[in-house]
Order: C-alpha cells, then structure tokens, then sequence
C-alpha cells in the first residue's frame, strides 16, 4: 500500500500536499536503491538507508528480497512469481539482512525461500519461484488472455508526477488525486531509471512498484479506511520492461474481518497483460 506519509498527506491536506512529497526522493536512481552486498554465500544486505519518520516501504523489501533470491538463480531462468507476508515495520535508516533458502532446482523451475531482518528480526518472509526460459521450450504454447485492457488514455496525454515517496518512478494519472481517493486506482506507471536489459532487474521494479497503490480507496467511509499490508502476491506472465508505461488496474474485492483485498493488472501499452496481482491489508475503523 501507499508509503505512510503520502496517505497521511493525501487524506488530511489538498492534493498537491501529496505531489510535494515528490522532492523526497529526487535524484536517487533505482539502482542505488536496489544495491546489495552478498556477505557470504545466500546472504545479502541492502545499505540503501535515509532518515524518515515513517516506516520502511514495503515495496523495497520485497524488491530486494527478489533480487537477493534471483542473485543464487541460473540468469537463464527469471522470476515468474512471489508471495510475501509483511511481520513487522522496517525502518529506513536500518540496513536489511536478507537470507535465502535454496529450495529446489528442478529441470525448468527453481524456488527460494527469503527472510528479510532488521536487528535480527524478521520483518518480511516471501516465497519465490524463477523458470527456464527461451529456446528450451521448443513445443508450441498456450497464450490465452481473458482480461482485456480497458480503454484508457495515453500517458502522454495524462499528468505526469513522481509518486509521492518512491524512488525513481512516476505516475500518468487518469484521474485526480482527491482527499476522497487519494491513491490512484487506474494510472500508468514505470521506473524512470535506465534498466538496461537486465531482466531480473525489471522484475523488482514491477515488484517495487505494485505495493505503491491500493484497490480499496473507493471502499474508505467515515468509520473504516486501509492500514498496513499484511500480504503480497506477484505473477509474471511475460518479460515486461519497467521503464515502459504499465497501465495499472487495481479493483477492491472483499473488505471483513479488519482486512481488505484487492487484485491488480498491469499493462503493457499495446494491451497486453503483463503481471497480476493481488494484496491484503488491514481494512479497519480509524482512530
């Protein structure tokens, strides 16, 4: 979900609070956000740190967690999916020990374990799975997509903003940030950092990026509004650059029990579904 202070910005001042929060992250390339030292084998720190008040970004652990678990992967097999569970807040100015558990490899797919910790607790798990791909496939392939993009704008002709409180990413928005919904649920999005053509380094920007928004906004009343995120799941269907515009489609699913669901598409700009997604957070009375 949203960054704390971004949403604590867009529900209690005007929207332009939350576009002056751009200037937080400016010049920061998501390369350097992305940095990790492998210490010894399986074991990696990110020292990307910085003063904040506010919690450690969910997104970044989860990025890292998947480059940390892709660095002990044969580079011939990329990230095809990832779930996460978020135990406990991080915080910004704490470097991140991430420790990965080699699974399996089998002849096509690959699975890791990884625990993110700060001070020796952990603070986010994941499950990862990577797959062989290329010319090892030979046979001919099913390619179904049932969900269609919906008609949209292009993002040259929506505005254009750094989110608020990301690193390195921006936002083409199809409709205005308000106190009423103030994270965006239909946008284009992509990382405005060179990438280059590293594939595993796209998936963790896409990674990086689906935490930043939320599907439940239109859900928020006088009594109820989202917390923290409580889980995350990741699906690649294809190689998708990030540095490309992604139309993002968020949609509320069901909201009980203190906690909210919400599902995710991504889009490349000739309509093709790239990743899905879906996230549960706390969804409970405020104050």
């Amino acid at each position: 979900m949203p960054t704390d202070q971004a949403l604590a910005a867009a529900q209690t001042s005007d929207p332009e609070d939350v576009r002056a929060q751009a200037s937080f992250v400016a010049g920061v390339g998501f390369t350097e956000v992305m940095s990790l030292e492998e210490i010894e084998p399986d074991l990696f720190r990110a020292d990307f740190t910085y003063e904040d008040e506010y919690r450690l970004y969910g997104g970044q652990v989860a990025a890292q967690a998947l480059l940390a678990a892709g660095r002990t992967v044969d580079p011939a097999r990329s990230p095809h999916s990832l779930h996460g569970y978020f135990l406990r807040s991080g915080r910004c100015e704490l470097p991140t020990v991430f420790e990965v558990h080699r699974d399996r490899d089998g002849r096509s797919y690959s699975a890791r374990r990884v625990v993110a910790r700060q001070e020796g607790k952990a603070i986010f798990t994941a499950v990862m799975s990577f797959a062989l791909t290329g010319a090892d496939h030979t046979a001919p392939e099913a390619q179904n997509q049932v969900i269609q993009a919906p008609h949209a704008p292009l993002p040259a002709d929506c505005e254009q903003i750094p989110v608020p409180r990301l690193f390195a990413h921006e936002w083409g928005l199809l409709e205005p940030l308000t106190p009423r919904l103030p994270f965006p649920e239909r946008f284009w999005s992509r990382c405005t950092s060179d990438l280059g053509d590293d594939t595993l380094l796209h998936a963790c920007a896409i990674t990086y990026m689906s935490d930043g928004s939320s599907g439940l906004g239109r859900l928020h009343d006088e009594r109820n509004t989202t917390g923290a995120s409580l889980d995350h799941a990741v699906w690649f269907h294809q190689h998708v650059s990030a540095d490309q515009w992604l139309l993002n489609i968020m949609e509320p699913v069901r909201t009980a029990h203190g906690r909210g669901l919400y599902t995710g598409s991504m889009f490349t700009e000739d309509g093709t579904l790239a990743v899905s997604l879906a996230q549960q957070a706390l969804f409970r009375p405020t104050g």
